[in-house]
Formats: C-alpha cells, sequence, structure tokens
C-alpha cells in the first residue's frame, strides 16, 4: 500500500538528474548510472505516466571531455564545456532509449523562455505536443548562451518552472543524497532524514546545504525549487539516484527520499499562480455565449465569442475577459496580439488560418491559461 497516495496518483511527472549522478564525480559520464535511469524512466511510462526529463550534465561532462581537471571561473569558458559536453549528454540518452524504442527529444531553454509569456506559451505547447507523439523530452539549460544562470542557476529551477509549464502532478530531483536531512550528513552523521514536511515549512530554510564541486545545485536550490513547483500545485520529491529503483520506488508512493507537500489540488494552485503571474495588458468584451460557456462549462474562449478589444497586448499577455456591462468575469494568457484579435473576433476558429494567413492555436485562450474572477 502506497503510503504517499498523492504521488502514487500522479500521471505526469518531471524527473531532474543532477550532475553529480551522470558524471560519477568527475570522471566522465556514467553510462552506467544512465542506463539504469533509462530502465526505470521507461518503466515510469509503461506504466501510463507522462515524462518530462531535465538532465544536468552539459557543464561537468564538457570539463572532462575537455581533459580540465577543475570548473573554470571565466563565463566564455563554461559556456564553450556546455557546447561540447552537450553533444556527449544528448548522444547517451537518444542511444539509452533508442533500445526501448523511445524516441528523444532534445529541449534547450534559458529561464526567459519560461517566464517570457510568449515564449512560455510556445515553449508550454512545444513540449505538450512531443508528450503527444510519444516522444520523450530531454530537457536542459541552454548554458552555451546563458549568464547569470550558468553562474548562480540550476536545472533545480528549471525543472520546476517546466513543472509550472506542463501542470506536472509531480516533480522528483534526483541527487547523490538520501533526500533533505535535519543537518548536513557530510559534516554530521546524526543527521536525519526528512521523510516529509509542508514545502513551506520554515525550518526547512535552515536544514539547506551548498552544492558540490562539479554542480551548482545544493538543497538550497531544491527547496528553492519544491516551492516554486508547489505554485503549480507538483509535489516534489527529493531522492538519491543512487538508490535501487528509486524511480519505481517513488511514483509508486514508497517512503523513499524527502516529500516535500503542496497540499494544494495542481489545477486550483495553478490558477492561483496563473492569475498572480503577470499584469493584465488590454480586455476583451465578450458576448453573452461566450461568458456562459466560461462560467458555466470551463471551456476555452474562441475568438467567435469576442465582440470587442481594447488595448495593444501581446501575444502571451495576460487580457481581461469581461461582460457586456464591463464586469470582469475571467482573465488569462491570449495567444494572439491585439491587432490579429481584432481581425478574428468573431469568426470561428476554422476561419482564423484564412484572415491571418497563419494558425497559432485554435482557442484565443486555451482553458488551461484562464482563470475565473
Amino acid at each position: 500500500m502506497a503510503h504517499r497516495p498523492e504521488i502514487a496518483e500522479a500521471r505526469r511527472w518531471v524527473v531532474k538528474v543532477g550532475s553529480a549522478l551522470l558524471t560519477d564525480d568527475g570522471r566522465g559520464l556514467d553510462e552506467a548510472m544512465i542506463k539504469r535511469l533509462t530502465a526505470q524512466l521507461v518503466r515510469l511510462r509503461a506504466s501510463g505516466c507522462e515524462l518530462v526529463l531535465v538532465s544536468s550534465g552539459a557543464v561537468a561532462a564538457g570539463i572532462v571531455r575537455l581533459g580540465w581537471s577543475s570548473r573554470p571561473h571565466l563565463l566564455h569558458d563554461l559556456q564553450a564545456a556546455a557546447a561540447v559536453g552537450q553533444t556527449v549528454l544528448v548522444q547517451s540518452y537518444e542511444s539509452a532509449f533508442k533500445a526501448h524504442g523511445i524516441a528523444t527529444a532534445q529541449v534547450l531553454l534559458g529561464h526567459d523562455d519560461v517566464l517570457a509569456r510568449d515564449r512560455y506559451l510556445n515553449a508550454r505547447g512545444t513540449l505538450k505536443t512531443l508528450l503527444g507523439l510519444g516522444v520523450l523530452p530531454v530537457v536542459n539549460e541552454n548554458d552555451t548562451v546563458a549568464t547569470d544562470e550558468i553562474r548562480f542557476g540550476d536545472n533545480d529551477t528549471l525543472a520546476a518552472l517546466v513543472a509550472n509549464l506542463i501542470d506536472a502532478d509531480g516533480l522528483l530531483l534526483l541527487t547523490d543524497q538520501q533526500g533533505l536531512y535535519d543537518e548536513d550528513p557530510r559534516r554530521n552523521p546524526d543527521a536525519v532524514l526528512v521523510g516529509q514536511c509542508d514545502v513551506h515549512a520554515p525550518q526547512l530554510d535552515a536544514m539547506a546545504g551548498e552544492g558540490g564541486a562539479l554542480g551548482r545545485g545544493g538543497m538550497v536550490t531544491k527547496l528553492r525549487a519544491a516551492r516554486l513547483a508547489a505554485r503549480s500545485g507538483s509535489e516534489t520529491v527529493i531522492a538519491s539516484g543512487r538508490e535501487d529503483d528509486v524511480v519505481d520506488r517513488v511514483v509508486a508512493g514508497e517512503d523513499v527520499g524527502t516529500w516535500l507537500r503542496t497540499g494544494k489540488r495542481p489545477q486550483n494552485a495553478r490558477k492561483q499562480w496563473l492569475a498572480s503571474m503577470v499584469q493584465i495588458k488590454g480586455s476583451l468584451q465578450l458576448d453573452a455565449g461566450a461568458v456562459n460557456v466560461l462560467q458555466q462549462s470551463g471551456r476555452s474562449l474562441l475568438a467567435v465569442g469576442v465582440r470587442g478589444v481594447d488595448g495593444d497586448f501581446s501575444r502571451g499577455d495576460m487580457v481581461s475577459c469581461c461582460d457586456a456591462q464591463g464586469q470582469e468575469i475571467a482573465r488569462g494568457l491570449v495567444n494572439y496580439s491585439a491587432a490579429d484579435t481584432r481581425r478574428i473576433m468573431g469568426l470561428p476558429s476554422s476561419d482564423i488560418e484564412g484572415t491571418l494567413g497563419y494558425l497559432l492555436e485554435e482557442e484565443l485562450i486555451h482553458r488551461d491559461n484562464l482563470v475565473l474572477v
């Protein structure tokens, strides 16, 4: 019986693998580890779950391939290592998953790609399309062109943003530690593993430690990532990737590693996060039919139900949706600019491509990006 039923019920996962696991503490990519993790991730998918893999290791793999003995400090050296190591990392994953008949897709993201509203919609659409095609997205930060992220950043945070992006139920952060301890276990052998705790509990901040030599993400970044993922309702587990069958055991709801509970339903939490993430840049006046659809059916907003457009917004901006009396009933991230929305308002979705010359989405605002007020 699952001791963590909320975890066992999760059907869409983001799994992040740390560089310390993949690079065998600086001795090159650990191909045996990659194969073991791959086999577990294949079983996760076979159980009916959707999966996005966020992988560290490009910079660390590049450092080894270039023959450097330590992580450099100059930005361009780090970027060069990332460029070299990324090809090594992607080849390893492609070979490992191909053996199981699974196609992979390389997705390089910077934090701006999931924070900027227009890129957010594009990245979300691409990842969801790949999942629908049965392809396994392998996400890494675009370290070759990153600046602050490569110096201070980490793929823990990126994994949390990806969890926000795809509405993941669960986020699994695999590291070389058993989980979060009440003290640093490397300094205190009597440190106690935290089995589970509310992700926002203030005492957790005092328990986090520093990162290792090859990666940048210690428990501080993992705690921050868990709190970020919690904004869209994702449950987070921190566990050791070196434990046997750790992925199988975590997703089955076993007491493995540290579970940082959100205490919120994913959909509701995501709506709250969405409603507060950006400023409103314009408004749409809806007809009575569209108002009824949004309020009663919870469906997406189509252009056919729009009667007026106010403001100069861009694709991905937050807009207010109002009834004929000007009362706001909802807000959401719009798929078309104000200029294009004025051209397609009142038209059925089938006429969008003929009017604009292209079709981004059939919906003006998708229901996943819409929140009632």
